[in-house]
């Protein structure tokens, strides 16, 4: 059973099991396009025009935006920091009681999950838990922190509401002709899961990562961090879905009280490569601990994810073949989460 990282040590080096090898590793180059470079969608007003075309224009160059006046109420945003910052100060025999190295149970608690095959190990800690329908996994939330049941659910309720809006933005931005296209189908009709992510203080930063590069498997997702920097976003460049890496990394720096919001891998699949899933990794922090709550929205396990018909113009092929959204987690899995691994393996051979 591994021994997690906000066990109260204070590290004065990285554990050799937590070194990269060098290519790996993020090294110590600054990123290589300013933080600014991170659109920041004003979800206030009646414009909703202007908010669709930003989502929509966001969504081709990172994947990624910030939003801010997005009606989660501060206090509901803090509740639920301060619980999930509350769960990883609790002593190591109370978080360990959920510890699991069984990826489909919740909650549960984890850390230094890394590529086993190649046995790399990342600086993080994570508790996952299932969170909507309430009905459903109410009763296995962890009884503590004291506060962590009672944030749960309003913040839960309000994040899917800010998902299901800019979906429904996206929609119109992109032509659509049902804005509730995402919502009419089974596209979002799977849970809500939240990863509670918690990485220490880093001594060496250049030597690790907190979480590898990867693109979330669900639709949509949504996230808080209590402000210490460590997320960072991927310009891609090229053609969409040709497997070239692309640009550079950019850091995520959200203004105050702003939530983060990234497409994943199933909405580049229903645009047919019009927007992009947002490619990310954490890199850690030598000056302070970082938390951030991520709520994922998916898809039904039965859905068959396939192009909206008005994605795919005439002539044209749709990027990869219909799957269900069971298949996609099944091969995600496998490929450990490679973003052109998992392309690959769900190529449109017929286009």
């Amino acid at each position: 059973m591994a021994e997690p990282l906000s066990n109260g040590a204070v590290y004065h080096s990285v554990p050799e099991s937590y070194v990269l090898p060098e290519h790996k590793r993020p090294g110590s180059s600054p990123p290589s396009c300013s933080a600014a470079a991170i659109p920041v969608v004003d979800l206030g007003g009646d414009d909703t025009d202007r908010m669709a075309e930003q989502i929509v224009a966001a969504g081709r160059e990172f994947g990624f935006f910030q939003v801010i006046n997005h009606g989660v109420p501060e206090d509901v945003m803090r509740a639920m920091m301060s619980a999930a910052e509350e769960f990883f100060k609790l002593p190591t025999e109370e978080k360990m009681a959920h510890y699991s190295t069984d990826s489909t149970k919740l909650p549960r608690f984890h850390t230094s999950v890394g590529k086993e095959q190649e046995q790399l190990l990342y600086w993080r800690d994570c508790l996952k838990i299932g969170c909507y329908p309430f009905e459903e996994f109410r009763r296995q939330w962890p009884d503590k922190p004291a506060g962590l049941g009672a944030a749960l659910e309003p913040y839960t309720a309000a994040v899917r509401g800010v998902a299901l809006r800019v979906l429904r933005l996206a929609a119109s931005g992109l032509g659509l002709a049902d804005e509730a296209h995402f919502e009419a189908g089974e596209v979002t009709a799977g849970p809500v899961i939240m990863n509670v992510n918690h990485y220490v203080a880093c001594p060496e930063p250049s030597l690790t990562l907190g979480i590898a590069p990867h693109c979330d498997p669900n639709v949509v997702t949504v996230l808080m961090d209590n402000g210490v920097r460590g997320l960072q976003a991927r310009r891609r460049h090229g053609h969409q879905g040709n497997g070239e890496g692309g640009g550079g990394w950019v850091d995520v720096d959200p203004p105050p009280g702003a939530l983060i919001v990234n497409f994943g891998h199933q909405m580049e699949v229903v645009t047919n490569g019009r927007v992009r899933a947002g490619e990310h990794r954490a890199v850690t922090n030598a000056r302070a601990p970082r938390t951030s709550v991520a709520a994922f929205v998916m898809p039904a396990m039965g859905c068959v994810v396939s192009p909206a018909p008005e994605m795919v113009a005439e002539g044209e092929a749709p990027l990869l073949r219909p799957y269900t959204y069971q298949e996609f987690v099944g091969v995600y899995t496998a490929a450990n989460g490679d973003r052109d691994a998992v392309l690959a393996r769900l190529q449109n051979n017929n286009g």
